[in-house]
């Protein structure tokens, strides 16, 4: 997919304009490191314990048990563990270059109760919520489960005031002011999953963050599993 179709799929291109340019170079940069970078594979994670009815995550509160990929993966394939590494070192390339305080990729699956989810597979920060049910009940509370269904990004400068102006927030980490939630979409154009980012400080999302969040968006496609 191009920059210019990526921006007008997601409904970013009436926000920050046409910066196809600063994208395409950011995504060239990107390709070239993961030419030869790979990261840390993390086959399973530790996540928040979940609220009544799993609704919210208790921030701090850690689950026993830690979350497995290798369920909703099938196994601990060489297949899988070449994608995983590849979208680690795409999060820690993201890391280094942008300075978010968090940063997660997730797909678009079906969990081991065939019910349709996010599964978290590579991050960075704090222990999350590994899968967001895929449902439009959910996604009254969720970002990411609105922006995986929608295929629309979602970039929030100011948790403050969106929360203040009426919106709904799915809050795992309070420290959180700034938020860019934008989906990814394979080669036939399905909505294949989504990007978080998150910051602890607000209007940090400029077009030249974008551009380089974009970049990350058109290459993790390419390396899912």
């Amino acid at each position: 997919m191009q920059a210019i179709e990526y921006l007008e799929r997601s409904g970013l291109l009436n926000e920050y304009g046409d910066i196809s340019s600063e994208i395409e170079r950011a995504r060239l940069a990107l390709n070239q490191y993961l030419q030869t970078a790979t990261g840390e594979v993390r086959w399973q994670f530790q996540v928040p314990e979940l609220g009544e009815g799993g609704a919210c995550s208790l921030f701090g509160q850690l689950a026993a048990e830690p979350y497995s990929l290798l369920p909703i993966l099938g196994g601990q394939t060489p297949a899988n563990q070449l994608a995983l590494s590849k979208l680690s070192a795409v999060a820690d390339y993201y890391q280094l270059q942008s300075g978010q305080d968090w940063f997660g990729i997730y797909q678009a699956r079906y969990n081991t109760a065939a019910e349709p989810v996010l599964v978290k597979l590579a991050y960075y920060g704090a222990p999350s919520r590994a899968e967001f049910p895929l449902t439009s009940e959910f996604a009254k509370i969720s970002n990411n489960s609105t922006v995986g269904l929608s295929g629309r990004a979602r970039v929030i400068n100011s948790v403050p005031a969106y929360l203040a102006a009426g919106g709904e927030y799915y809050t795992c980490d309070p420290k959180v002011q700034a938020e860019a939630c934008l989906p990814l979409f394979d080669q036939s154009g399905k909505i294949a999953g989504i990007v978080d980012a998150e910051h602890f400080q607000q209007a940090i999302f400029t077009p030249a963050a974008m551009a380089l969040l974009i970049s990350v968006c058109l290459v993790v496609p390419d390396h899912l599993p």
